[in-house]
């Protein structure tokens, strides 16, 4: 159960950076390169890659290097977990959301 919770808690903090949320996204429609993620961001390339590590340790990127480029996609087997673990809290939330009055309906 620690491991698991540690790999939850890993994805969650990879998660809660505006950056690497975004470079999830554009990563989710095919692979980038470094350079083509970085050059969206006003930061410097070193930055990115620290960004791209957090994501990648966490499961969330693969990485292919080809020749002397590296590309970056993103990889939806590392949500599983955190998916699953959220899945365990679905009904209270929707049981409560129901449970909330909406006015004038």
């Amino acid at each position: 159960m620690v491991e698991q919770s540690s790999r939850i808690d890993q994805v969650f903090a990879a998660l809660a950076d505006p950056i690497r949320r975004d470079i999830l996204e554009r990563t989710a429609g095919g692979e980038l390169t470094v350079s083509q993620i970085a050059i969206d961001y006003d930061i410097s390339l070193a930055a990115v890659s620290k960004h791209l590590k957090v994501l990648h340790e966490a499961g969330l990127l693969r990485r292919r290097k080809e020749g002397r480029y590296q590309f970056v996609t993103t990889n939806t087997d590392g949500m599983k977990e955190v998916a699953a673990y959220l899945q365990q809290y679905e009904q209270f939330w929707t049981e409560r959301l129901q449970s909330i009055a909406v006015p004038g309906e």
